[in-house]
Protein backbone atom coordinates (compact mmCIF):
# COMPACT_ATOMS: atom_id res chain seq x y z
CA UNK A 1 0.00 0.00 0.00
CA UNK A 2 0.97 3.51 -1.03
CA UNK A 3 1.02 6.32 1.73
CA UNK A 4 1.68 9.95 -0.04
CA UNK A 5 2.57 12.87 2.40
CA UNK A 6 3.38 16.49 1.27
CA UNK A 7 4.84 18.52 4.43
CA UNK A 8 5.92 21.68 1.94
CA UNK A 9 5.33 22.16 -1.78
CA UNK A 10 8.38 21.14 -2.63
CA UNK A 11 8.60 18.13 -0.88
CA UNK A 12 6.83 14.73 -0.93
CA UNK A 13 7.50 11.53 0.85
CA UNK A 14 6.11 8.18 -0.30
CA UNK A 15 5.89 5.33 1.32
CA UNK A 16 5.10 1.95 0.82
CA UNK A 17 4.78 -1.05 3.34
CA UNK A 18 3.92 -4.63 3.90
CA UNK A 19 1.84 -4.03 7.03
CA UNK A 20 -2.03 -4.31 6.34
CA UNK A 21 -4.21 -1.43 6.93
CA UNK A 22 -7.25 -3.14 7.49
CA UNK A 23 -8.70 -2.30 10.91
CA UNK A 24 -11.27 -5.07 11.03
CA UNK A 25 -11.99 -6.65 14.02
CA UNK A 26 -10.29 -9.86 13.07
CA UNK A 27 -6.93 -7.82 12.20
CA UNK A 28 -7.03 -6.49 15.55
CA UNK A 29 -7.79 -9.14 17.61
CA UNK A 30 -4.33 -11.09 15.43
CA UNK A 31 -2.41 -7.72 16.70
CA UNK A 32 -3.64 -8.34 20.09
CA UNK A 33 -2.71 -11.67 19.63
CA UNK A 34 0.96 -11.60 18.51
CA UNK A 35 1.16 -8.83 21.69
CA UNK A 36 0.06 -11.33 23.60
CA UNK A 37 2.44 -14.12 22.60
CA UNK A 38 5.42 -11.56 22.34
CA UNK A 39 4.92 -10.35 26.18
CA UNK A 40 4.81 -14.35 27.42
CA UNK A 41 7.61 -14.77 25.34
CA UNK A 42 9.43 -12.01 27.27
CA UNK A 43 8.58 -13.27 30.37
CA UNK A 44 10.05 -16.71 29.58
CA UNK A 45 13.10 -15.44 28.53
CA UNK A 46 13.29 -13.23 31.91
CA UNK A 47 12.67 -16.34 33.81
CA UNK A 48 15.64 -18.10 32.34
CA UNK A 49 17.71 -15.23 32.53
CA UNK A 50 16.95 -14.79 36.22
CA UNK A 51 17.20 -19.12 36.62
CA UNK A 52 21.06 -18.71 35.06
CA UNK A 53 21.32 -15.87 37.37
CA UNK A 54 20.71 -17.97 40.32
CA UNK A 55 22.71 -21.21 39.71
CA UNK A 56 26.03 -19.18 38.60
CA UNK A 57 25.03 -16.85 41.92
CA UNK A 58 24.81 -20.18 43.77
CA UNK A 59 28.02 -21.95 42.26
CA UNK A 60 30.31 -18.60 43.00
CA UNK A 61 29.11 -18.27 46.37
CA UNK A 62 29.84 -22.30 47.09
CA UNK A 63 33.21 -21.82 45.56
CA UNK A 64 33.61 -18.59 48.03
CA UNK A 65 32.32 -20.54 50.89
CA UNK A 66 34.93 -23.04 50.22
CA UNK A 67 37.99 -20.79 50.12
CA UNK A 68 36.52 -19.06 53.20
CA UNK A 69 37.88 -22.46 54.70
CA UNK A 70 41.36 -22.25 53.70
CA UNK A 71 41.38 -18.37 54.73
CA UNK A 72 41.45 -16.99 58.17
CA UNK A 73 40.94 -13.35 57.38
CA UNK A 74 38.06 -12.57 54.65
CA UNK A 75 36.63 -9.78 53.69
CA UNK A 76 33.10 -10.32 52.76
CA UNK A 77 31.97 -9.06 49.67
CA UNK A 78 29.59 -5.54 50.15
CA UNK A 79 25.71 -6.20 49.01
CA UNK A 80 23.21 -3.84 48.30
CA UNK A 81 19.39 -3.56 48.11
CA UNK A 82 19.95 -4.38 44.30
CA UNK A 83 21.36 -7.39 44.64
CA UNK A 84 19.20 -8.55 47.61
CA UNK A 85 16.23 -7.93 45.54
CA UNK A 86 17.76 -9.83 42.30
CA UNK A 87 18.82 -12.85 44.31
CA UNK A 88 15.13 -13.17 45.90
CA UNK A 89 13.59 -12.95 42.46
CA UNK A 90 16.38 -15.70 41.09
CA UNK A 91 15.80 -17.97 44.55
CA UNK A 92 11.98 -17.76 43.95
CA UNK A 93 11.95 -18.32 39.96
CA UNK A 94 14.19 -21.28 41.27
CA UNK A 95 11.97 -22.41 43.65
CA UNK A 96 9.09 -22.68 41.31
CA UNK A 97 7.34 -25.30 39.47
CA UNK A 98 8.52 -23.62 35.92
CA UNK A 99 12.21 -23.15 37.39
CA UNK A 100 12.28 -26.67 38.39
CA UNK A 101 10.94 -27.99 35.16
CA UNK A 102 13.53 -25.49 33.21
CA UNK A 103 16.45 -26.09 35.23
CA UNK A 104 16.17 -30.31 35.36
CA UNK A 105 14.53 -31.15 32.04
CA UNK A 106 16.18 -28.74 29.37
CA UNK A 107 20.33 -28.73 29.36
CA UNK A 108 21.59 -25.26 29.99
CA UNK A 109 23.23 -25.13 26.31
CA UNK A 110 19.46 -25.56 25.32
CA UNK A 111 18.51 -23.11 27.75
CA UNK A 112 20.63 -20.36 26.40
CA UNK A 113 19.66 -21.15 22.82
CA UNK A 114 16.25 -20.85 23.13
CA UNK A 115 16.48 -17.25 25.01
CA UNK A 116 18.76 -16.17 22.12
CA UNK A 117 16.02 -17.78 19.35
CA UNK A 118 13.01 -16.05 21.40
CA UNK A 119 14.78 -13.13 21.48
CA UNK A 120 14.99 -12.64 18.06
CA UNK A 121 11.63 -13.33 17.71
CA UNK A 122 10.14 -10.83 19.93
CA UNK A 123 12.01 -8.12 18.58
CA UNK A 124 11.66 -9.54 15.14
CA UNK A 125 9.50 -6.93 13.22
CA UNK A 126 6.40 -8.69 11.10
CA UNK A 127 6.56 -5.94 8.36
CA UNK A 128 8.64 -4.35 5.88
CA UNK A 129 8.24 -0.86 5.55
CA UNK A 130 10.25 1.32 2.63
CA UNK A 131 10.22 5.28 1.69
CA UNK A 132 11.36 7.66 -0.77
CA UNK A 133 11.55 11.27 0.19
CA UNK A 134 12.13 14.07 -2.58
CA UNK A 135 13.61 17.18 -1.36
CA UNK A 136 13.41 19.80 -4.48
CA UNK A 137 16.64 21.42 -5.57
CA UNK A 138 18.44 18.87 -3.13
CA UNK A 139 17.88 15.52 -3.68
CA UNK A 140 16.43 12.35 -2.51
CA UNK A 141 16.40 10.12 0.30
CA UNK A 142 15.85 6.23 0.24
CA UNK A 143 15.25 4.23 3.65
CA UNK A 144 14.20 0.63 4.62
CA UNK A 145 13.49 -0.27 7.86
CA UNK A 146 15.21 -2.84 9.53
CA UNK A 147 14.39 -6.87 10.04
CA UNK A 148 13.60 -6.14 13.54
CA UNK A 149 13.71 -3.32 16.45
CA UNK A 150 17.25 -3.26 17.61
CA UNK A 151 18.48 -2.20 14.34
CA UNK A 152 18.53 1.24 12.59
CA UNK A 153 16.91 1.77 9.03
CA UNK A 154 19.27 2.02 6.10
CA UNK A 155 18.92 5.18 4.38
CA UNK A 156 21.13 6.73 1.51
CA UNK A 157 20.76 10.31 0.69
CA UNK A 158 21.95 11.08 -3.46
CA UNK A 159 21.81 15.02 -4.54
CA UNK A 160 19.79 16.05 -7.17
CA UNK A 161 23.64 16.81 -9.40
CA UNK A 162 24.40 13.12 -8.95
CA UNK A 163 20.96 11.88 -10.43
CA UNK A 164 20.69 11.48 -13.88
CA UNK A 165 17.29 9.99 -14.19
CA UNK A 166 14.77 8.05 -13.37
CA UNK A 167 13.51 5.18 -14.80
CA UNK A 168 11.04 1.99 -14.27
CA UNK A 169 12.89 -1.37 -15.16
CA UNK A 170 10.88 -4.61 -15.54
CA UNK A 171 13.20 -8.27 -15.14
CA UNK A 172 11.73 -11.76 -15.86
CA UNK A 173 11.84 -14.14 -13.11
CA UNK A 174 11.14 -17.42 -15.40
CA UNK A 175 7.59 -16.69 -16.50
CA UNK A 176 7.12 -13.45 -14.34
CA UNK A 177 7.96 -10.21 -14.67
CA UNK A 178 8.57 -8.04 -11.90
CA UNK A 179 8.76 -3.80 -12.42
CA UNK A 180 11.00 -1.88 -10.31
CA UNK A 181 11.71 1.95 -9.87
CA UNK A 182 15.74 2.89 -10.16
CA UNK A 183 18.21 6.14 -9.91
CA UNK A 184 20.63 6.36 -11.91
CA UNK A 185 23.85 7.85 -10.32
CA UNK A 186 26.46 9.74 -12.49
CA UNK A 187 29.66 7.55 -11.69
CA UNK A 188 28.58 4.98 -10.63
CA UNK A 189 27.95 1.60 -13.15
CA UNK A 190 25.42 -0.08 -10.46
CA UNK A 191 21.65 2.36 -10.28
CA UNK A 192 19.85 2.75 -6.74
CA UNK A 193 16.72 0.55 -6.50
CA UNK A 194 14.02 2.15 -5.03
CA UNK A 195 11.51 -0.43 -2.73
CA UNK A 196 14.27 -2.77 -3.21
CA UNK A 197 12.89 -5.16 -0.34
CA UNK A 198 8.66 -4.81 -1.32
CA UNK A 199 8.96 -4.37 -5.44
CA UNK A 200 5.32 -2.98 -5.10
CA UNK A 201 3.03 -2.78 -8.27
CA UNK A 202 3.71 -1.33 -11.52
CA UNK A 203 0.60 1.16 -10.94
CA UNK A 204 2.59 2.13 -7.66
CA UNK A 205 5.66 2.34 -9.35
CA UNK A 206 4.05 4.83 -11.89
CA UNK A 207 3.09 6.95 -9.61
CA UNK A 208 5.93 7.60 -7.70
CA UNK A 209 8.13 7.79 -10.98
CA UNK A 210 5.79 10.43 -12.02
CA UNK A 211 5.57 12.50 -8.76
CA UNK A 212 9.25 11.96 -7.80
CA UNK A 213 10.01 13.88 -11.14
CA UNK A 214 7.80 16.23 -10.67
CA UNK A 215 9.07 17.39 -7.40
CA UNK A 216 12.94 17.01 -8.08
CA UNK A 217 13.36 19.53 -10.89
CA UNK A 218 11.92 23.27 -10.64
CA UNK A 219 9.20 23.44 -13.13
CA UNK A 220 10.62 24.69 -15.98
CA UNK A 221 8.90 28.74 -16.86
CA UNK A 222 6.89 29.30 -20.24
Amino acid sequence: MLITKRPTPSTVLYTVSTRSQNKTLASRLATSISLLIRIIAGLLVLTCLLLEYHQTFTNNKNNDHNNDNDTANHTPVVDNNHNNTLQNASQAISNSALGHFLSTTIPRPWRLVSILVTFWFIFRKTHTRESLLVIRGLGVQTTTSSPNYLWTSSTRFIPTKAIQDIFIHESFEGFKVTYYLSIVIEGEEDVVVVFPSILPRREILEQVWRGARACLYEPKSG
